[in-house]
C-alpha cells in the first residue's frame, strides 16, 4: 500500500531535487540552500520564519510541501528518563519515535547523551514472534520526508533544553533505525532520509553515529555493503541455531545462518567496521547455555559485538523474560569466551517502550 499525501513533506527534498523544483518555477538554485539552512541549522518551525525570502515564495512552498507531516498524539516518559513519542502521520497512521537518555555523572537531564530510535514502516510484516509491531500486520512504508520529520521533530523538543540549536548542531547523539518495521524492506526511502541527516546541508549528522538494525534480510545487507556511508549495522540473530531462531524470527527460513552469517561476514569485511548481533533473552526458548556457546561461536567468527536483551513482556504474548540469575549465567559464558557483550537492562518498560507496543494499546482504545 501507498500513501500519497495531498502535498510532500519538504524533509523529503534533497538539495538537488529542492533546486529543481525552484528552477522550475523561477527561482534561483541558491534559494534551495537557503531553504536547507532554515530547515536543518536554523530549525524553522513554519515557512513563515524564512524571512530572507519572499513572501511569494514561501506561498508557493506552503501550497506544494507539507512542513511538519508527523502530529504528536502521545508522549510518554519513563522514571528512567526514556521518552516514547507516538507520533501520527496525514493519513492517520501512527508511529513510534523514542528518545533513549543516558544522563552524564554530575550534569542535569539536558547534558545526557541522547539516542534517536526511530521507525521505517507502519506496522511489520516479518512477524517477529517477541515484537508488538507485527501484530496488526504491515500497513505501509514511511515515505524519506516522514522517516527525517520524526527526528526534526524531536530536535524541536529538545532545542528548549540545549544550547545545540544555536551551535547549528542535532540535539541528539545517535541515531538507531531498530523502531516500527523492518529498515531493510523500505530500504530506498530508508537510505535517501540518512543521507539527508548526514549531508553538509542538512543536519552533518555522521554516518558513524547511525545503526541500521534488520531482521536479516541477506540482499540488503550485501547492498549496504556497497553503500560509500559508513552507517553501522546491529542484526536480530535472536537464536543461534536455526531451529531455535526459525521459532522466533520466521526470516530465518527464507534467509537461514548459513547464508546470514557470511552476509554480515561480507559487511564488517567491507566497512572494516564491528557488527553488533542483537540476542534477546527469552525464557525456555533461547536461553539455554547451548545456546550461549553456539552464539559465542558466531560472534567470535565475525568478531561481533553481543548485545543481550532481556525479553521486555508484550501484552498478548505468552513468553516471558530469564530470571536475573540466568541472564548474568548466560553473559558470563560469552564473556568466558572473550566475546564482547553487554546486558542493555530494560529502558521504558513502564511506558509500554517495546516496539510498537504504545501504538497497539492506543489503537486498541479508539477501537474501544
Amino acid at each position: 500500500m501507498k500513501f500519497v499525501p495531498e502535498k510532500r513533506p519538504i524533509h523529503g527534498e534533497n538539495l538537488e531535487s529542492l533546486k529543481s523544483r525552484l528552477k522550475s518555477i523561477g527561482e534561483p538554485a541558491f534559494r534551495a540552500q537557503q531553504i536547507m539552512d532554515w530547515l536543518y541549522k536554523k530549525r524553522a518551525r513554519s515557512w513563515g520564519d524564512m524571512t530572507n525570502l519572499s513572501r511569494q515564495l514561501r506561498a508557493q512552498l506552503d501550497k506544494e510541501f507539507d512542513f511538519e507531516p508527523a502530529q504528536r498524539v502521545i508522549a510518554k516518559e519513563s522514571s528512567d528518563s526514556t521518552e516514547k513519542l507516538l507520533l501520527s502521520m496525514r493519513d492517520g497512521s501512527m508511529i513510534e519515535t523514542v528518545v533513549i537518555r543516558a544522563p552524564q555523572i554530575g550534569v542535569g537531564q539536558e547534558k545526557s547523551r541522547k539516542t534517536i530510535c526511530i521507525s521505517t514502516q507502519v506496522g511489520c510484516a516479518y512477524g517477529c514472534r517477541f515484537c508488538a509491531s507485527g501484530l496488526n500486520g504491515w500497513k505501509r512504508d514511511l515515505s524519506t520526508g516522514e522517516i527525517v520529520s520524526q527526528l526534526i521533530h524531536v530536535c524541536h523538543q529538545e532545542d528548549a533544553t540545549t544550547d545545540r540549536a544555536q551551535e547549528e548542531l542535532a540535539s541528539f547523539d545517535n541515531i538507531v533505525v531498530m523502531g516500527m518495521g523492518e529498515p531493510m524492506a523500505n530500504y530506498d526511502n530508508l537510505l535517501a532520509a540518512l543521507r539527508i541527516l548526514n549531508a553538509d546541508w542538512g543536519l552533518k549528522f555522521g554516518a558513524r553515529r547511525i545503526t541500521i538494525s534488520t531482521s536479516g534480510v541477506v540482499p540488503k545487507i550485501l547492498q549496504l555493503a556497497e553503500e560509500p556511508e559508513q552507517f553501522r549495522l546491529a542484526v536480530s540473530l535472536h537464536g543461534a541455531t536455526n531451529d531455535v531462531r526459525s521459532q522466533i524470527m520466521p526470516i530465518n527460513k527464507r534467509y537461514p545462518l548459513e547464508e546470514l552469517v557470511p552476509a554480515i561476514q561480507k559487511f564488517a569485511s567491507v566497512k572494516g567496521r564491528m557488527v553488533t548481533l542483537e540476542f534477546i533473552l527469552i525464557q525456555e526458548i533461547n536461553d539455554s547455555f547451548e545456546q550461549a556457546e553456539k552464539l559465542a561461536d558466531i560472534a567470535q567468527s565475525l568478531h561481533a559485538h553481543v548485545n543481550l536483551i532481556p525479553y521486555n513482556t508484550v501484552e498478548g504474548l505468552d513468553w516471558k523474560r530469564p530470571s536475573r540469575t540466568r541472564q548474568d549465567a548466560f553473559y558470563d559464558i560469552l564473556k568466558k569466551k572473550r566475546v564482547s557483550a553487554t546486558i542493555r537492562r530494560e529502558k521504558g518498560h513502564d511506558i509500554a517502550a517495546a516496539c510498537g507496543q504504545l501504538k497497539l494499546k492506543t489503537e486498541e482504545a479508539l477501537s474501544g
